[in-house]
């Protein structure tokens, strides 16, 4: 089994900042993609931004220059700094993690896991 298990989100003022974690663990073989997406009620989940194995990054237009998504390849962790936040940032944040695992110690099979999602409020 592979978990993902996001954390850091809370309450910030418009302007402010938050810093989001993500770690995936458990039986993996190899990652080679994971991902920021957030949702409001009554929405449809959206990306947020992703990042590959090679280091390859995209953004929502909505987020550009204000976001920025790294990773700790090693660690099987990636974080989204958010910068100068706003009211229509606050959603629930999911971390999506995509690549391979152990299904049985001889089987590899495709992994696409998504987490329980972090809150994060953007209020005055």
């Amino acid at each position: 089994q592979v978990h993902v298990v996001e954390s850091g989100g809370g309450w910030v003022q418009p302007g402010g900042s938050l810093r989001l974690a993500c770690t995936a663990s458990g039986s993996i073989f190899s990652i080679n993609f994971m991902g920021w997406y957030r949702q409001t009620p009554g929405k449809e989940r959206e990306l947020v931004a992703t990042i590959t194995s090679s280091g390859a990054t995209n953004y929502a237009d909505s987020v550009k220059g204000r976001f920025t998504i790294s990773a700790h390849h090693a660690g099987n962790t990636i974080f989204l700094e958010m910068d100068s936040l706003k009211f229509e940032d606050s959603a629930d944040y999911y971390c999506n993690a995509q690549g391979l695992y152990y299904k049985d110690i001889d089987e590899i099979e495709r992994l696409d896991v998504w987490g329980q999602g972090t809150l994060v409020t953007v209020s005055s």
